[in-house]
């Protein structure tokens, strides 16, 4: 079993929801984010719940690299080790490309992929020493093809990170050390709040469900929800580029 579970973008969405779902499991956690006040209001809350778990809080902007490795080491000592570490920060901001944003897709692409590489980075750094863990990356099914309008620098940069975390996995076959993509469909979330109207959208709680249910298995790969996500990202690689462009 996994016992101390390593999260970055904890604060809020996704990684929130991971936090209250692993901490039900009794699992201790180290939480990273930004935003320290919401962090240490959900270490209250998940230490009240689950009597016995322990969880630790830093702040942290993953795009200060320096930071990542200082306050993944200094987790790992308050916390006796980690055993998994799910690199969870992202940006959903773009534009198309063109007209007159590139700082904002610059962003998104500095946050979901560089800052991404300082996270697996100092991951590994971690397991090597210990000879075991499990490194978790949270990909998207963006991923699955290039996309239009304002998800073409996210879609890059999480198909980016999804290549990254399988050359890892490359380097570290026949060890102690696992690997695992998370491709996670249309899970509502504070990245998208304020999307009406979204083909597949599912709650956050049953969608995150899904993705630490695939975790815990440790499988390779995982598309999350399984279902519609597994047959549509057959469908997303092979289907023509005009229909792909459709799910954004």
């Amino acid at each position: 079993m996994r016992k101390r579970i390593l999260i970055t973008g904890a604060s809020a969405g996704l990684g929130e929801e991971m936090a209250r779902q692993f901490a039900a499991l009794g699992r201790d956690l180290a939480l990273c984010a930004r935003r320290v006040d919401r962090l240490e209001a959900l270490r209250d809350e998940l230490t009240s719940a689950h009597s016995g778990v322990a969880v630790a809080v830093r702040g942290l902007d993953v795009t200060d690299h320096d930071a990542v490795f200082r306050v993944f080491r200094e987790l790992r000592d308050e916390l006796g080790g980690l055993d998994r570490i799910v690199v969870n920060a992202g940006s959903g901001k773009g534009q198309p490309l063109g007209t007159g944003y590139f700082a904002a897709n610059k962003q998104t692409a500095e946050t979901n992929f560089v800052a991404a590489l300082a996270q697996c980075e100092a991951a590994m750094e971690i397991f090597r020493e210990q000879g075991a863990g499990h490194l978790v990356v949270i990909s998207s099914m963006s991923a699955m093809r290039g996309l239009p309008r304002n998800l073409t620098t996210y879609a890059a940069s999480k198909a980016g990170v999804a290549a990254l975390a399988e050359g890892i996995r490359a380097d570290t076959l026949g060890t102690g050390i696992k690997v695992t993509t998370v491709f996670p469909g249309y899970i509502r979330s504070e990245m998208n709040a304020r999307v009406a109207k979204t083909p597949l959208l599912v709650d956050t709680r049953p969608g995150v469900r899904s993705m630490v249910k695939a975790i815990e298995r440790e499988r390779t790969q995982a598309y999350t929800p399984a279902w519609p996500w597994t047959p549509l990202s057959l469908a997303m690689r092979h289907l023509p580029l005009r229909w792909v462009a459709k799910f954004s």
